[in-house]
C-alpha cells in the first residue's frame, strides 16, 4: 500500500488522536453484544513466499485461499477492486473458507472511481448480486473513494448509499484532507454514514495522520493498519490500538476488522500474529484468532 508511505518513520508521532466526542453518544445507543468479534487479516492471499512459513510446505497456488483461511479469519479483498467476479468464482470462495471466516471485498474501481459512483450504469447491481453469494461469510464491503473526491460531492455519495444493497454491510474510505477538518461539511459526511448504518474506514498510516480519525458511525469499524517493515513503532502502535479497541468493545462496539499491511505484504502475517497475541491479552471477552507459523518454523514476532 503506497498511500501515506514514507521512506523514514523515525520522527513520526504515531500516538492515536483523542477520542472523538461523538463516539460516546453513538456507542451508548448500541445494545451491548453478547460476543463482540475482532477479525484480523492482511490483504491478499496469493503469496508464494508464505509457503513453508505460513502455508504448508509444497502448498499449491490453487489451495492458497484455503490455507490462508486456516490462518486468518478475514481478508481485505482487493481482487474485486479490479473486476466483478462471476457467480461460480464467488461460490468457490465461499466454499473454500471455514464458517468463522469473513470476506471484506473492495467495491470495483469502475464504480468507486466513476464520477457518479456507478449510479448510471449496471455494474453496481451486478456486483451486489454476485457478492451476496458469499452469504454468511460476507464481512463488510468497502468503497475506497479517490483522493479527488471532496465534501462538495457528498450528494453523489448520498445517492450511492440510498441505492446500495441494504443486505450488504458497507464501509466508506475517503482520503481528501477536507474530510478530516473540523468543519460542517466534514461532520455532514460522518452523519451521512450514521444515517445509512455505514462504517467509516480508519487508516493508520505514517504519512497521513489525519486519516486516522477514530470516528465511529455504527456498530462496526474497519481499521487499515499500515506497518513499516516491523519497525519498533509497529509494535507500540498495535499495543495502543489494543487499549482503544478495549474501550470501544466495553462500551458497545459489536465488531471490528483489523487489516495488517506491511510493505509488499511479505511481513503481514508476522504483524497479524502480533496483533492477535496482543489483542487476545487485552480483550479476553472478544472472539478472535490469529495465525501461527507452520510446523518446524520459528516465530519472528519480537
Amino acid at each position: 500500500m503506497d498511500f501515506g508511505k514514507l521512506t523514514s518513520v523515525d520522527k513520526i508521532d504515531f500516538q492515536l488522536p483523542p477520542e472523538p466526542a461523538q463516539n460516546a453518544g453513538l456507542l451508548a445507543a448500541l445494545p451491548i453484544p453478547s460476543q463482540p468479534t475482532l477479525y484480523i487479516g492482511p490483504t491478499g492471499y496469493n503469496m508464494k513466499p508464505w509457503v513453508s512459513k505460513w502455508y504448508p510446505p509444497g502448498a499449491r497456488e490453487k489451495d492458497f485461499l484455503r490455507h490462508y483461511a486456516a490462518q486468518f479469519n478475514t481478508i481485505e479483498f482487493n481482487t474485486t477492486h479490479y473486476r466483478i467476479p462471476d457467480w461460480t468464482t464467488v461460490d468457490r470462495w465461499r466454499e473454500e473458507v471455514p464458517g468463522d471466516f469473513r470476506f471484506c471485498p473492495k467495491i470495483p474501481q469502475s464504480i468507486s472511481h466513476a464520477r457518479d459512483l456507478g449510479l448510471s450504469g449496471t455494474e453496481m447491481p451486478i456486483f451486489c448480486e454476485a457478492i451476496q453469494r458469499l452469504e454468511e461469510k460476507m464481512g463488510c464491503c468497502f468503497i475506497q473513494l479517490p483522493p479527488h473526491f471532496i465534501p462538495r460531492e457528498l450528494n453523489v455519495l448520498a445517492r450511492f448509499l440510498e441505492n446500495f444493497s441494504k443486505k450488504i454491510p458497507l464501509a466508506v474510505e475517503v482520503r481528501h484532507p477536507d474530510f478530516f477538518q473540523r468543519t460542517a461539511e466534514a461532520e455532514t459526511f460522518f452523519k451521512l454514514l450514521e444515517k445509512h448504518d455505514v462504517a467509516a474506514v480508519i487508516t493508520d498510516v505514517a504519512g497521513r495522520r489525519d486519516v486516522c480519525h477514530l470516528r465511529l458511525t455504527n456498530a462496526r469499524t474497519l481499521i487499515r493498519f499500515v506497518g513499516n517493515g516491523l519497525h519498533p513503532s509497529d509494535y507500540t502502535r498495535v499495543e495502543e490500538w489494543a487499549s482503544r479497541l478495549k474501550t470501544w468493545f466495553e462500551n458497545g462496539l459489536h465488531e471490528a476488522y483489523f487489516f495488517a499491511h506491511e510493505p509488499d505484504n511479505l511481513l503481514a502475517p508476522e504483524l497479524a500474529a502480533f496483533c492477535a497475541e496482543t489483542f487476545g491479552q487485552v480483550l479476553p471477552g472478544v472472539a478472535l484468532r490469529g495465525p501461527k507459523p507452520v510446523a518446524g518454523q520459528q516465530g519472528t514476532l519480537f
